[in-house]
Order: C-alpha cells, then structure tokens, then sequence
C-alpha cells in the first residue's frame, strides 16, 4: 500500500500533472468564482512554466547536474558481477524481445551487456518485481532480451522479489556479499542508487547508462522549439530530485556512505 501511495503521489508531483492541476484550478477560478484576475495570473504561470520545460535548454539545464555526477564506465577492472537494475517494461511475447523493455530499461541493458562482453566470466545481475498488470517479472524480462542478445542464461542471475532501488540493495546483499560490482542504471538515478546501494554494505562502482541530456551540437530550431521530449527530460530531473528529498527524509543525508 505505501509503495503504491508513493508512486500515486510521486506521479502527480511531477511537472505535467502538477502544472494541468494549476491551470485547472485557474480555470475554475474564472469560471465559477469572482477571482478572475487570480485565475488568468494562475493560468499564465502555469501556461508559462509548461513552455520553459519543454524547451532543450531549460529541460537540459535542470537534468545535467543529475547526470555528470559520474561518467561513462571505461576502466579496465575486472569485477565477477554486473547489476543491472530494472526499470519501466512489459511482456509481450509477440513482439521483438526487445520491445519489452520501455522507457530507461533498454538502454541500461544495453549498457549492461557491454560491460559483460568486457568482463569474461562475469555474471549479469537483472532486478525488479513483477508489475501489478504483468505475470513475469522486470528482472525475468531483462533476462529473456539478454538472452535474445546472445548472453547464455548461466551467466544471468535474475532478483525478482524488489519494487524499488531500496530493496533491490538489500536483495544484491544477499546474493554477492562483499563483491565488488558494476551499478548498471540510468545516469540521472545513479546517484540515488549509489547512496541506497552503499549504505546497504555494498561497495558498487558506478555505470551510468541512458544519459539524456545532450550536450552536443543541436539545430537551432530543436532548442527553440517545445517539444514532450524535453518536458519528458524536465520531469526526469523531478522525479529524481523528489527522490532524493524522501530518500533525505528516510534518513540518508543524500551523499553515499554518510547517514
């Protein structure tokens, strides 16, 4: 239940909910009250906000601090465990396995899979419970696309029981006592992830993966131009700096290996 409520409230913080609730109420406000003048001041902020979000600097501006906490994992040590943690995903047996892994998943299996080719002998480590509307776990899913990619099944260990990065720490734990590792996530909730994952006892080394806010050349009119690809990373950034706040409020003092 509580983990449910806090995807529900967490879901409704973010920038688009949060942004169509405010103009509503404005709404509300000029249709059915004498507070015009507050609801158009409301309606404005809230149609201006919008817009800065969707625009590549702003949205990019606000994800990239997130992001560039670690880089691109290039060293030469050896480790015997790759832990790639789970993310959106379904399944669906008629589409390319692939397909399966939305959103942030597929670029840190990807990514994950690199590592591995990189790392003979090692293990790849796939977390994530089972979805409220699927019958096969994220973990079991990340598995099946691994496969399909050509990483034999002995070399996979899948955690299927975690609904999120707290539990996946504890589940790693269990498994891999005091390996060192590879931290397979997106790039924006590495640094969330780290903290969880060391105050577990761990000691992971950081794999960014999905890196989203681009730092490269663009066309003038990709930055001038709103566009749900950059809100998306807008909300990105949200999410993980509300993370962090209730990670804070758990009791981790958001910097890794400190309470």
């Amino acid at each position: 239940m509580l983990f449910t409520l806090k995807k529900i409230v967490g879901g409704m913080l973010m920038p688009l909910p949060l942004i169509l609730l405010a103009i509503g109420f404005g709404l509300g406000l000029m249709w059915f009250s004498r507070f015009q003048k507050t609801g158009r001041a409301v309606i404005s902020v809230g149609w201006l906000t919008l817009l800065l979000l969707s625009l590549q600097p702003v949205a990019d501006a606000l994800l990239r601090p997130i992001e560039n906490s670690y880089p691109t994992w290039r060293n030469s040590q050896r480790v015997q465990y790759i832990v790639v943690l789970g993310g959106g995903y379904t399944w669906n047996p008629q589409w390319a396995p692939g397909s399966n892994l939305l959103n942030n998943s597929l670029p840190r299996l990807n990514e994950g899979i690199r590592l591995w080719r990189a790392s003979p002998g090692a293990k790849l480590i796939f977390t994530g419970g089972v979805a409220q509307s699927n019958t096969v776990s994220a973990a079991e899913v990340g598995a099946r696309v691994a496969e399909s990619l050509g990483v034999p099944r002995e070399d996979i260990i899948t955690l299927d029981r975690p609904k999120d990065t707290e539990e996946e720490a504890a589940a790693v734990k269990l498994v891999i006592g005091d390996a060192p590792f590879l931290l397979v996530t997106s790039a924006s909730h590495l640094p969330r992830a780290m903290i969880f994952f060391q105050r577990a006892g761990l000691h992971p080394l950081p794999a960014p993966a999905n890196q989203l806010a681009i730092e490269s050349a663009l066309n003038p009119w990709e930055r001038a131009i709103p566009s749900p690809l950059w809100l998306m990373h807008s909300e990105r950034a949200s999410y993980e700096t509300l993370g962090r706040i209730w990670q804070w409020l758990k009791g981790a003092s958001g910097e890794p290996g400190k309470q």
